[in-house]
C-alpha cells in the first residue's frame, strides 16, 4: 500500500492512484481511515461501505495544483455552508477551494439498486433560501464559487412552495437562483399562467429534462420578467410584415412504452434581445412581427414512464 502527501494531509492505504502531467495526485481510492484538514472541518474520505446503497469505495478526486476537486466522505457529516449545516456524503469543489456541490446522499444507482430505493433512504432537510426556507428530500445543493446558493435538485415526487415574482408556485425537480439571491430559473409542478412580450403564455413542461435543478423550463432575468418557458397548451401564430401568418404548436410523438397513446412535446418559447425564438430556431423581432398567443387543443394523453399492466 502507498501513502500520498496532499495539502490535507497524509492519505495511507492508498490503492490506485493516477498523476497529472506535473506530478500531483489526479484521484486516489484509501483503504484505511484517514483524515484531511479542510477549511470545512476534518473530514474522513470513505474508505469501506457497509450498506446496499453505497457498494464500492469511490475516489478522491484533485485538481492540478492539489486542492480538492470531489471528495466521498465514509458517514454523513454535517458541512457548514453560506446557507447553514447541511449533511453531506459527497462533495466537489470549486478550484477556488469554496463549496460546489453537496449530495446529502452518495449512492450506486444499478438494475439492483434504483433511484426508488435510493429516495427511501434520503431524510428531508431544510435549506435557507434568498426566497425562505424550504424543506423537502434534496439529491444535490450547489453553490457560486462565492458561496451563494446556485441551485437546488429535489427528488422525483418531491414539491415545495416557491414565493416567485408571479406569486407563490408548487415547484419540483430544481430551482436556480442568480448569485444576488433573485430566482433564475424553477421547474412548475402545476400550468401556471405568464405574462410574456406577446401576452400571457400557459407555463408547464410535461417532460422535463436533466437530473439537476441549475436549468428549468420557466427562466426568469434578473428584473424578475420570463426569460423562458417551455408550453404545451398554447400555440403562437406570427404574421410577418407582409401579412403571411405561420403558427408554431408543440409537437407530438409517440408514448415511451410504444403503445398507440401519444404525448405532447413541449414548445420552448424564448426572449432575448427584442425578439422571440421558439424551439431555439431563427429570432422573429418583436417590432416587425405580431404575435397572437392562441388554446392548443391537446388530443395527448400524460406521459407514462412505467410500461406494467
Amino acid at each position: 500500500m502507498n501513502s500520498v502527501e496532499t495539502r490535507y494531509g497524509q492519505l495511507k492505504s492508498v490503492e490506485f492512484r493516477s498523476l497529472y502531467s506535473n506530478g500531483k495526485t489526479d484521484g486516489c481510492m484509501v483503504s484505511e481511515k484517514n483524515m484531511l484538514m479542510t477549511p470545512f472541518g476534518t473530514l474522513v474520505p470513505l474508505y469501506e461501505t457497509e450498506d446496499m446503497g453505497r457498494r464500492s469505495v469511490k475516489p478522491v478526486y484533485f485538481y492540478k495544483d492539489g486542492s480538492l476537486k470531489s471528495l466521498p466522505l465514509q458517514s454523513t457529516t454535517a458541512i457548514s455552508t453560506s446557507i447553514g449545516e447541511i449533511p453531506a456524503e459527497l462533495i466537489t469543489f470549486h478550484k477556488n477551494g469554496s463549496l460546489k456541490r453537496i449530495f446529502p446522499l452518495d449512492g450506486k444507482l444499478s438494475g439492483f439498486w434504483s433511484w426508488q430505493n435510493e429516495l427511501s433512504l434520503a431524510r428531508e432537510i431544510t435549506i435557507t433560501t434568498p426566497t425562505g426556507e424550504l424543506t423537502a428530500k434534496f439529491i444535490a445543493v450547489q453553490f457560486y464559487e462565492n458561496g451563494a446558493l446556485k441551485s437546488l435538485t429535489l427528488w422525483p415526487g418531491q414539491r415545495v412552495t416557491l414565493t416567485t415574482p408571479y406569486g407563490e408556485q408548487e415547484v419540483r425537480k430544481g430551482i436556480a437562483f442568480y448569485e444576488n439571491g433573485q430566482i433564475r430559473s424553477f421547474e412548475p409542478l402545476k400550468r401556471m399562467e405568464i405574462p410574456t412580450p406577446i401576452g400571457v403564455i400557459t407555463a408547464y413542461d410535461n417532460e422535463p429534462n436533466g437530473i439537476h435543478g441549475d436549468l428549468n423550463s420557466v427562466q426568469l432575468d434578473k428584473n424578475g420578467l420570463v426569460s423562458a418557458l417551455s408550453t404545451i397548451d398554447n400555440e403562437i401564430a406570427i404574421t410577418f410584415p407582409d401579412n403571411n401568418v405561420v403558427t408554431c404548436k408543440p409537437g407530438v410523438k409517440n408514448n415511451v412504452c410504444g403503445d398507440e397513446r401519444k404525448v405532447s412535446v413541449p414548445m420552448k418559447v424564448r426572449f432575448e434581445n427584442n425578439c422571440i425564438i421558439i424551439n431555439d430556431g431563427a429570432p422573429f423581432e418583436l417590432s416587425r412581427h405580431s404575435f397572437t398567443v392562441k388554446k392548443h387543443n391537446l388530443t395527448t394523453q400524460p406521459p407514462s414512464y412505467s410500461c406494467a399492466g
